[in-house]
């Protein structure tokens, strides 16, 4: 990878920046642009500006840019909204290529130097129009083997992201991968656990492995929350605003007559269900207490169909792990210093941009 690139990419493993901290971050997705700008006081950190601007169907979607023109003007209107010139920016995790291996040496550029050489059998993309990143993930096998975790995403989708930022007139610090700004937001500072995030967006549902606040695998599931609004929709006869409301107030929980309603809600959360237990039963049947694979003992649901009732108590029953909703805010000042603007329920939307703005408080205190 050129060394242009890598000043790019960064990919989450980007080195301190000795530079002003702009504790900003931007999401952009399939529903639209989330930011979210936060500010450092003597308590910790607490929520200075955030927004939404959506973007219609179609205009970003499975991590392409369909309407450049519509993406351009909608991360305008979010930058001017909560007074962001500069962000740290999230990469598609569909379009992005999480891989292990081992590396001989002692230095990042050893490493680096050794998985180029073998990136064909890594990530399934031509190695010239590759970008990556890597990162050591444990100490030195015997032999002195060094376990590392890598990414890889295709350049076109780094350079087609960057140039609408710069139409925008929007800065980009670095570059991450999705997943690795959620965990970071969902997680609390020094977690170690092995942790099942499951992200519930509007089209699709993405899943992510962490330990120690690292993806370790990922993947994303073409289902996502409104599938359910379209089955509502389909069962009642109702406008889509009728039943997103009706899909939140209802949610999955039996009820007396609602027995219609709730076979066509769980003919959608079931599919969820099965490709998420499928999934984790792969992990857990190859995971143990002694490898660098441990079991996943929770699972954490954020986006913003996270908190539909009755969700974490329906994937609960068939994961066999405790199931929960995340508090985004798990990294930030006390509530008894600062109360969050957004609600519970509007605040999981906004896992992967607050992860990012967090990705600046983690260069400086090490928790990256």
């Amino acid at each position: 990878m050129s060394l242009a690139l890598r000043e790019r990419l960064h990919a989450a493993f980007a080195p301190p920046r000795y530079l002003a901290f702009p504790f900003s971050g931007i999401d952009l997705s399939a529903s639209g642009v989330k930011a979210v700008r936060l500010s450092e006081g003597i308590r910790g950190l607490t929520l200075a500006n955030y927004t939404e601007t959506r973007l219609q169907p179609g205009a970003f979607t499975d991590g392409e840019i369909i309407d450049r023109p519509a993406v351009v003007e909608a991360l305008k209107t979010a930058a001017k909204a909560t007074g962001i010139t500069s962000a740290n920016v999230a990469l598609p995790e569909s379009k992005a290529y999480l891989f292990e291996t081992t590396a001989q040496g002692s230095r990042k550029v050893d490493w680096s130097v050794s998985v180029e050489q073998r990136l064909d059998e890594l990530v399934p993309l031509p190695p010239t129009e590759t970008g990556f990143d890597i990162i050591n993930v444990g100490h030195g096998a015997s032999g002195g083997n060094i376990p590392i975790l890598g990414i890889g995403i295709a350049k076109r989708i780094v350079d087609n992201t960057l140039s609408v930022f710069d139409e925008a007139g929007i800065e980009v610090c670095a570059f991450e991968g999705e997943i690795f700004s959620m965990a970071r937001a969902l997680l609390p500072k020094g977690d170690t656990s092995t942790t099942l995030i499951i992200d519930v967006g509007k089209t699709t549902t993405k899943l992510a492995i962490v330990a120690e606040r690292i993806p370790r695998f990922a993947t994303t599931i073409g289902i996502g929350g409104h599938a359910f609004t379209l089955a509502i929709q389909k069962h009642f006869g109702v406008t889509e605003a009728e039943a997103r409301k009706v899909k939140y107030e209802n949610g999955i929980v039996p009820a007396p007559g609602n027995e219609d309603y709730l076979a066509a809600m769980l003919s959608t959360v079931s599919a969820i269900r099965d490709e998420i237990s499928r999934r984790l039963e792969y992990w857990q049947s190859r995971a143990s207490p002694t490898s660098a694979h441990e079991p996943v003992s929770q699972a954490i649901l954020s986006g913003g169909n996270a908190s539909i009732r009755g969700l974490p108590e329906y994937l609960e029953g068939s994961l066999k792990i405790p199931v929960r909703t995340g508090d985004v805010f798990a990294n930030f000042a006390s509530r008894d210093a600062w109360v969050p603007a957004p609600d519970y329920t509007e605040s999981l939307a906004y896992a992967t941009a607050i992860g990012l703005a967090l990705r600046d408080d983690a260069v400086v205190t090490g928790y990256a």
